[in-house]
């Protein structure tokens, strides 16, 4: 019985202690995915990357082809025959997409956003374009460390055409 006992005694007591030490490692761990959690989690300027591309609603995909191309002189890339997605892809990077919601009922109205084209000759490019008729928002707009026009593409779309200057005013 003894021996019987002193078995039942030593299989007993593996499993009782694991337990114990099962739960304590739980809990343990449980207090250390909180505080490391945090430090875990990716930083979100780590998440993302860069902007995939500007999108702007359009009613009109012929007539926003027509001022992108004919008026800004942009090269049209990716398009869809109807009309309903246009990229315009930047020599230095980054996207214009421009997009006809197929269903009228689900498409958001223009002139809901703002992209800012960098600019090699904001004078140059004014005259150009005020030429062409096209619609400015405001003067030219003079900041620390550049020049800016607002203007209006063909579906009521901001666009900023933005230049830097030469002297570039440091932060304190």
């Amino acid at each position: 019985m003894r021996a019987m006992a002193k078995v039942k005694k030593r299989a007993a007591a593996p499993t009782r202690k694991p337990m114990a030490k099962a739960k304590a490692k739980t809990k343990a761990k449980a207090g250390a995915k909180t505080t490391n959690s945090a430090k875990a989690k990716p930083k979100p300027s780590a998440m993302f990357q860069k902007v995939a591309f500007t999108l702007f609603s359009v009613d009109d995909p012929a007539r926003a082809r027509a001022f992108y191309e004919d008026v800004l002189g942009f090269e049209r890339g990716l398009a869809s025959p109807d009309g309903v997605w246009t990229e315009y892809d930047l020599p230095a990077g980054g996207c214009l997409a421009l997009f006809k919601h197929p269903v009228a009922a689900m498409a958001k109205p223009p002139g809901g956003g703002t992209i800012a084209f960098e600019v090699a000759d904001l004078d140059a490019l004014d005259e150009r374009l005020k030429a062409a008729g096209v619609v400015y928002t405001s003067d030219v707009v003079h900041g620390p460390n550049c020049r800016m026009s607002n203007i209006l593409d063909s579906e009521g779309n901001a666009i900023v055409l933005h230049q830097l200057t030469k002297k570039r005013v440091k932060r304190a």
